[in-house]
C-alpha cells in the first residue's frame, strides 16, 4: 500500500497527469450539470436551478486549472509525441487559448444565474436560459478542444490529417 501511495502522490506532482486528470471536468461534467438545468428549467424549481447552476459554475471554472496544467505540461508532452501528435498538440494549445473565455463567461454567467435573482426574482428565468445557451457554446468549445487533445498521443483516434499549421487552422 506505501508503494502505490507514494506513486499516487509522485503522479500528483506532474502536471501532465492533473491535466489528465482533471480535464474531464469541463466537459462531461458540464453535460451532466446542464441536464440537470434543463430538468430544472422544465420542473421550475429554483432550488434545482441554484444546484445546477452552482455545478456549471464548478465546471466552467475548472477549464482554468485544466488549461494551466496543460501549458505547463506542453514541454513534456511534445517530448513525447511523433510529429502527428506535435501537430495536434499545437492544435490542442491554440484552441484552448482561442476558447477558454468561453469556459470564463459561462462561469460569470452561471454565477449572476445563482445571485442576481435574490436581489431580482424576475431575472430567474432569463438568466437560467443564458447559462443553458451559453453552456452549449461551451460544451461545443470543449469537444472541440478536447478533439485535438485526444489524439496527441492516441494514434487510434487519428482518423484524419493533422492540421498544416495553428494559422491554417483559424483561418
Amino acid at each position: 500500500p506505501g508503494i502505490m501511495i507514494d506513486s499516487i502522490l509522485r503522479d500528483l506532482q506532474q502536471p501532465e497527469y492533473l491535466h489528465v486528470l482533471i480535464n474531464p471536468l469541463p466537459v462531461y461534467g458540464l453535460a451532466i450539470a446542464l441536464f440537470g438545468l434543463i430538468a430544472a428549467i422544465y420542473l421550475g424549481t429554483r432550488g434545482g436551478q441554484v444546484t445546477a447552476l452552482v455545478l456549471i459554475f464548478a465546471c466552467a471554472a475548472s477549464a482554468w486549472p485544466v488549461a494551466h496544467y496543460g501549458e505547463a505540461a506542453e514541454d513534456r508532452v511534445q517530448a513525447m509525441t511523433d510529429d502527428d501528435g506535435e501537430a495536434w498538440l499545437k492544435a490542442h494549445a491554440h484552441r484552448a487559448d482561442e476558447l477558454i473565455y468561453v469556459f470564463y463567461a459561462l462561469a460569470l454567467v452561471s454565477a449572476v444565474a445563482i445571485f442576481a435573482p435574490i436581489k431580482w426574482p424576475k431575472t430567474t428565468r432569463p438568466l437560467a436560459l443564458a447559462t443553458l445557451l451559453l453552456a452549449i457554446i461551451s460544451l461545443g468549445a470543449g469537444a472541440y478542444i478536447a478533439h485535438a487533445g485526444g489524439k496527441i498521443r492516441h494514434r487510434e483516434f487519428r482518423n484524419t490529417p493533422p492540421p498544416k499549421t495553428v494559422e491554417a487552422e483559424s483561418g
